[in-house]
């Protein structure tokens, strides 16, 4: 009687695992604010970028709104990220002349304005962006 049980009872305990193992983790580009630095009179902003879409990145723009510390828009730029080859991941660094990194509130990925490669276009890369941040300011889409 036991030898019936315990293999049903197997089953009934691994059936709620059944749809969360068939699942695969959806393809991202994964964008993290790792540092606001001062640097001769600019903010040097540091990502770490990780390209986990199914085909390289040929360009990448993103139009980025940085907040100060009163919450209003202090610049909107567009930083270009260049050339990413699939599951690499690469730190890349900007200059901003006149920003105070100490007042950075928040940034805000405001849109991804180039985005090219094998299937991609801007809103795809948009699509599958994750952001995560480093530091004290606020970052998201």
């Amino acid at each position: 009687m036991f030898s019936r049980l315990i293999p049903a009872l197997a089953l009934v305990l691994t059936l709620p695992l059944a749809p969360v193992l068939a699942q695969e983790a959806a393809p991202t580009l994964s964008l993290e604010l790792n540092a606001l630095q001062p640097a001769d009179g600019a903010c040097r902003v540091t990502f770490l970028v990780t390209n986990g879409l199914a085909a390289p990145i040929e360009t990448a723009t993103v139009e980025v709104a940085f907040f100060g510390a009163a919450g209003g828009i202090d610049r909107l730029v567009s930083l270009d990220f260049k050339a990413l080859a699939t599951g690499k991941t690469k730190v890349v660094q900007f200059a901003l002349a006149g920003l105070d990194c100490g007042a950075v509130s928040r940034v805000l990925v405001n849109d991804v304005t180039a985005c090219t490669g094998a299937g991609l276009d801007a809103a795809a890369c948009l699509a599958a962006l994750a952001t995560s941040s480093r530091v004290s300011a606020a970052f998201g889409v």
